[in-house]
């Protein structure tokens, strides 16, 4: 009996320790624990923007080495990308290129740089609408823009420009007009939030035909949008006619999330649209939920939104989206990740049976890497991290 209660004191002191841990590096090192794939993906490289902010804020060499070593195995000794496909170019293969600039600002290597100038030049190459805006995937999916290309390629290119190009105009106005473009084509009057994308010809089945925007308003691909906002709002110069324009949008769209977050079940539905909410099949999903989050903290910390009206619902979403899905590892202390839908989709017919029919998986990247972004803010308002 004595064996067994010392038993149970020292599992409530190791629950007590790692209880005390962040989120953030606690979640960091248990998804760096269970060996990501050494690819260029963008879902890896979505994970890899959490790791930056985990070094960001802790200064652990552990973790920029993690990264050299995921990124080194996927490059030649002159920064040419491993099996590199010539004959598709799409958005998703660009995010990657954040991560490249954070290793190259860290270590200066010249295959870093190379790697670079390759994904640049090949974002240039990728074909466009007629109204200039780049298509998500080609040739897969010609003339569309979706709002998760915002976030794989545009953050990128407004880095890239900021330290490489910073008084290239015409680059800036591309930046900004590819928002531009979104907005005029997919922010819905109604709820303030936007479509999932948009086809300028109007020719896929689910093109509205005055629009061409896609039928429904999906989480993820908004989450992805809001926070490009803010990723391109770090580059853009403030002197730039579109700076204020995006803070406008950013904001608007700040209001219109937090209008639709479902106080009940304290989180956004996957399908946002009426009268999806709360329809069978629908579902609170995590990783929309967490960018939202995301979006809201950051948005406080660069003063694009005041803290006065959304610090306490924020830090509110926060304590009750960890609680919904973070899971633990009882016998090794790991984190899980729950309730990301694995993906979303334009290529199909778009309706509302395809969204959520895709499968939920667990520690899928694109909700485990927005958790951690909004657990280390998160962790900097309250005085646990340095940004």
């Amino acid at each position: 009996m004595k064996s067994e209660a010392l038993a149970r004191v020292a599992s409530a002191c190791i629950t007590a320790v790692l209880a005390a841990q962040p989120y953030s590096t606690w979640m960091t090192d248990s998804i760096m624990a269970i060996n990501v794939p050494k690819t260029r993906y963008y879902t890896e490289a979505t994970f890899y923007r959490g790791v930056e902010y985990v070094y960001n804020a802790t200064h652990d060499e552990k973790y920029k080495w993690y990264l050299s070593s995921q990124i080194d195995a996927i490059l030649t000794d002159n920064g040419s990308f491993v099996n590199w496909n010539p004959n598709s170019r799409q958005l998703d293969s660009i995010r990657v290129g954040e991560t490249l600039l954070f290793l190259w600002g860290q270590m200066g290597e010249e295959r870093y740089r190379n790697a670079i100038a390759f994904l640049h030049d090949e974002l240039l190459a990728q074909k466009r609408t007629d109204e200039v805006a780049f298509w998500h995937k080609d040739p897969e999916y010609p003339n569309q823009q979706w709002l998760d290309g915002l976030f794989m390629g545009d953050t990128f290119y407004a880095h890239y420009t900021a330290l490489f190009e910073p008084t290239n105009q015409t680059a800036w106005d591309d930046i900004v007009l590819q928002f531009d473009l979104m907005e005029k084509h997919c922010r819905d009057p109604k709820t303030g939030l936007l479509f999932h994308g948009y086809d300028q010809s109007h020719q896929r089945e689910w093109a509205d035909p005055v629009t061409g925007a896609s039928p429904h308003l999906w989480d993820r691909g908004i989450g992805w949008y809001f926070m490009a906002l803010l990723d391109v709002l770090d580059w853009l110069p403030q002197s730039h006619p579109g700076y204020e324009k995006l803070v406008n949008y950013f904001t608007s769209l700040a209001k219109a999330l937090r209008k639709s977050w479902d106080c009940k079940q304290g989180g956004w539905w996957l399908v946002m649209d009426a009268p999806y909410p709360g329809m069978k099949g629908n579902y609170i999903e995590s990783s929309g939920t967490a960018m939202f989050v995301t979006g809201f903290l950051k948005g406080m910390r660069k003063g694009f939104i005041s803290r006065k009206e959304y610090e306490k619902f924020t830090l509110k979403a926060y304590d009750i989206m960890a609680a919904k899905f973070v899971g633990r590892n009882e016998t090794s202390g790991a984190l899980t990740w729950e309730g990301t839908v694995k993906v979303g989709s334009l290529s199909g017919n778009a309706t509302y049976e395809y969204y959520i029919d895709q499968p939920i998986q667990r520690n899928m990247l694109n909700g485990v890497g927005p958790f951690i972004y909004a657990s280390a803010e998160i962790e900097a308002l309250r005085g646990q991290l340095q940004m």
